[in-house]
């Protein structure tokens, strides 16, 4: 079982920053990727951003230059810095984590997501 725990959303104001941290936890072998995506009402989940083995990173058009995704792997844990917040970033971000875990005499990958934590951006 792996547990992905997001935290750090919260009303701020156009030009403002924040900081998203996501935690994953449980009997996990290895991590691959771990990503932050947006969703706001009537609209699918979006990429804002992934960073894969090897510190690749990715990042959605419209955050790039704004947003720096980054890990700490000793804690299983990726932060999101957002920067110069604008209205149109307002959306519930979810943090996915695709983990490698112990299955009896092998392993499996699969993903996971947290539970999603709301970034408000207005004056």
């Amino acid at each position: 079982q792996v547990h992905v725990v997001e935290s750090g959303g919260d009303l701020v104001q156009p030009g403002g920053s924040l900081r998203l941290s996501c935690a994953a936890s449980g009997d996990i072998f290895s991590i691959n990727t771990m990503a932050w995506y947006h969703q706001t009402p009537g609209k699918q989940r979006e990429l804002v951003a992934s960073i894969a083995s090897g510190d690749i990173t990715n990042y959605a058009d419209s955050v790039k230059g704004r947003f720096t995704i980054s890990t700490d792997n000793a804690k299983n844990t990726v932060y999101l810095q957002m920067n110069n917040l604008k209205p149109e970033d307002t959306a519930v971000y979810y943090c996915y984590v695709a983990v490698t875990t112990p299955q009896g005499r092998g392993v499996m990958t699969r993903g996971y997501w947290g539970q999603g934590t709301q970034v408000t951006v207005s004056s």
